[in-house]
């Protein structure tokens, strides 16, 4: 095993792999004297050699001079000490070379382990390291294999395998072995098949990432996207705004004749996108987030973050949204509670509010006593 064929491996799995010859060395180095201590005694005091200029090994013993010896293992007497350094007193450590003519054979099975398992930890780190900084991105990869509803995906430029499982699937999307798919990165984990990256393309990061590659002043800092409010497959509303007047921040996401929005409604397999322009008026980002459904009027609660939003009779299945969708996707994106009611309930509910208030006021207002003229009314009458 310890030849130079074994050296030479090492110098070519440094080239090859990126990885330092020393990083085998130092574990290979720790490993042997693991071994050795497991064939020839725990406790020894031993420390293992790699000399790759000499493609040797070599196994030095560490013992203590003393008196009377205690512990053969880690002890040495003086006379003994003195052959192997003249020198030597009473208290010095003296190292000698106890490399057993078979432990050429122990060493070569356990350097196959041991490499093979720093092997595997170096690519996994240099992996996890190369994708540390695609996580919160946007990447590209291919359909390698689908089990049990889970797509393991191979990412572009990594050897870390995604992973997109059924919950951050698209609803509706069907996906085929080989199929190149965009995938948002959410977290890097460690399991029992190495690193694996857990992608989604349902999370609003998916959507946010899928407007920056698109809309070039997004990327350039001009429109700024403020909330995403998203469920995956149905309808996504997403709240842009400019500082700069001269841009027109709708128009920017839109693009000319919808390039921009069409394509990532594509890439969405045809998910209608609501793009709202932000405002710090609270009656007005709640009314624009009701999108595409026009608003009367917005009442607000300041202290409840409650608001009612209140909108044309022909408009209130639109406002709310196919089970309530609208409304609450607008409630997501604005932070406020929202109730929304047509005109017409609304006349209705001021009419009965009205009515009640009415019916207070007459039931608590005091009764007044006839007004009795009871001058006279006893000059008749004699008291004496």
């Amino acid at each position: 095993m310890v030849n130079k064929d074994f050296f030479l491996a090492l110098d070519e799995l440094e080239k090859t792999k990126n990885i330092s010859k020393q990083f085998f060395i130092d574990a290979l180095q720790d490993a042997l004297v693991a071994a050795y201590k497991k064939n020839y005694g725990e406790g020894k005091a031993v420390e293992v050699r790699l000399i790759p200029e000499r493609n040797a090994i070599r196994v030095i013993a560490y013992k203590t001079v003393v008196d009377e010896i205690t512990d053969p293992d880690t002890q040495i007497a003086l006379e003994e000490a003195k052959l192997l350094k003249k020198t030597a007193k009473i208290g010095d450590t003296i190292t000698e070379e106890i490399t057993p003519k078979e432990f050429g054979r122990i060493a070569a099975g356990t350097a196959k382990q041991v490499i093979i398992q720093r092997l595997r930890e170096a690519e996994r780190s240099a992996a996890y390291k190369e994708l540390e900084d695609k996580i919160d991105q946007l990447v590209t990869g291919i359909v390698r294999r689908i089990e049990n509803g889970t797509i393991y995906i191979e990412l572009a430029t990594s050897q870390v395998e995604g992973v997109l499982m059924p919950n951050d699937q698209i609803p509706g999307e069907n996906y085929g072995v080989n199929d190149r798919i965009k995938v948002y990165v959410k977290k890097l984990r460690d399991n029992y098949r190495g690193t694996q990256a857990i992608v989604s393309r349902t999370s609003t990061g998916f959507v946010r990432r899928l407007f920056e590659a698109e809309v070039p002043e997004i990327n350039a800092g001009l429109v700024t996207i403020k909330n995403i409010a998203r469920e995956a497959g149905y309808r996504t509303k997403i709240a842009i705004a400019s500082e700069d007047r001269t841009v027109d921040a709708l128009g920017a996401c839109v693009g000319n004749r919808g390039v921009r929005i069409n394509s990532i409604i594509s890439e969405l397999g045809g998910e209608k996108i609501d793009i709202i322009e932000w405002s710090q008026d609270s009656f007005e980002y709640i009314a624009r987030a009701l999108s595409p459904a026009k608003v009367s009027e917005v009442q607000v609660n300041d202290e409840l973050h409650s608001s009612l939003a209140i909108v044309p009779d022909d408009k209130l299945s639109l406002a709310i949204g196919k089970a309530g969708q609208n409304v609450r996707l607008a409630s997501k994106l604005t932070g406020w509670k929202i109730d929304v009611k047509s005109e017409s309930q609304y006349a209705e509910i001021n009419k009965t509010v009205k009515k009640i208030e009415s019916t207070e006021e007459v039931e608590n207002k005091p009764q007044e006593s006839e007004n009795l003229n009871i001058d006279g009314l006893f000059d008749d009458i004699n008291l004496d």
